[in-house]
């Protein structure tokens, strides 16, 4: 990466390895999040915010001094933060019970647009004293639906943090119109989780409002911490935060799209703010969810930031052939049907016999003519050799 206009200072080292034999993780570091050179931080409106809306001033404060620390040890900071709705709510004097009703879309736009210049003029102000440059980057659905605006935004991304300034990053609230059309993210803990893999960070921090994923809700006898989080543990999940819109089970969606993106990332306490230190000295602190091997950028869009506008039904055989990594293009002749009405360069889901999706792609012609192609592929046609899926235009689905 460039990295014009900062400082590269030496990360500290680490010396020892991770377990992640079963739940359990020595207390010693993780080198993995030690290591790290772009960290992504998510505070959620729980932390940046009182229970009766106004701004937790000594929690931002030491959340700033926190993310100028890791800047001082050469790493790349961006900042996804909720509360800009909250504080907009308290500012323009409307009660939590009007802004809380999701059909109340008008209101809680205006909430915020009003929240959002006071948590901005906030950050901006605090990041000054210390002498850090910072920025306003709101996000919608389309920026990372369109494949063109996904790419602009992850190179804008990568050289606001390589002049050392840091992104601070939200929904854009005030243009969303509710939760009509496709939905790639629910809340800033996906919104978090899919910015960090799309902009190549190598560790993720969602600090929330509790200190860990624990195998059922914390405030119930026997609780246990889950130091590691591995797919097949069973969790059971509590309630929401009371503030934000995600619950515990948005955090652990939120987490392993970031894990499955590459991004190695941590669950923990927002309250303490110390934990940011912790977490990227890899201390065992809260839950860590490894990352997986980290696929090409294009497939991270495939996989993680499109939403389905069609599926092609592929018959067993090439479905097998995808799934064992032999790269042929797929054919209309290999399809039982197609359904859903989309153009030319859509993206599609490759589903296998039993309906299952395995895999999803960029697909090279109109669901009309692919139909008319299934219904003629016994003639050998240029239609029906011309690749639908090219190799490198899709991604095996986990």
């Amino acid at each position: 990466r460039d990295h014009v206009g900062e400082a590269q200072l030496p990360l500290r080292p680490c010396s020892k390895k991770i377990v992640l034999e079963g739940w359990g993780r020595d207390d010693s570091n993780a080198p993995e999040m030690c290591e790290a050179k772009r960290v992504v931080v998510k505070v959620g409106t729980a932390v940046v915010a009182n229970s009766d809306g106004t701004l937790a001033l000594s929690r931002l404060g030491a959340l700033v001094e926190q993310l100028s620390r890791l800047k001082e040890e050469g790493r790349q900071v961006l900042l996804v933060s909720s509360g800009a709705m909250g504080l907009g709510r308290q500012s323009l004097g409307l009660s939590k019970e009007l802004v809380g009703d999701p059909n109340n879309i008008i209101d809680r736009q205006a909430c915020a647009a009003a929240g959002q210049k006071i948590l901005m003029s906030m950050y901006n102000m605090m990041f000054q004293a210390l002498n850090i440059q910072c920025s306003q980057v709101l996000i919608t659905q389309g920026d990372f639906l369109s494949r063109t605006r996904y790419v602009y935004l992850t190179e804008t991304l990568d050289r606001l943090t390589s002049m050392g300034v840091i992104p601070i990053i939200n929904e854009n609230d005030v243009v969303t119109g509710g939760i009509s059309g496709p939905q790639v993210f629910s809340d800033n803990d996906k919104l978090s989780a899919i910015l960090a893999a799309g902009a190549d960070a190598d560790a993720l921090a969602l600090l929330t409002d509790v200190d860990a994923v624990y195998d059922k809700p914390p405030d119930e006898a026997g609780a246990q911490r889950i130091k590691v989080y591995t797919p097949d543990l069973a969790v059971q999940i509590g309630e929401k935060s009371t503030m934000g819109r995600g619950g515990m089970a948005a955090k652990i969606s939120a987490a392993r799209v970031a894990a499955s993106g590459g991004v190695h990332t941590v669950v923990a306490s927002g309250f303490d703010l110390s934990n940011i230190d912790r977490v990227f000295k890899g201390a065992d602190v809260g839950t860590l969810f490894p990352a997986s091997e980290r696929k090409s950028k294009r497939q991270r869009w495939l996989n993680l930031a499109t939403e389905s506008e069609g599926r092609l039904m592929v018959k067993a055989a090439a479905r097998d052939s995808i799934l064992c990594g032999q790269e042929h293009p797929l054919l209309v002749a290999q399809l039982d049907a197609v359904e859903g009405d989309f153009g030319k360069g859509a993206v599609v889901s490759l589903v296998d016999p039993e309906g299952t999706e395995f895999a999803r792609g960029i697909c090279t012609k109109p669901s009309a003519e692919i139909r008319e192609g299934i219904t003629t592929c016994d003639l050998i046609s240029f239609n029906s050799a011309h690749p639908l899926v090219a190799n490198n235009d899709f991604v095996l689905i986990d």
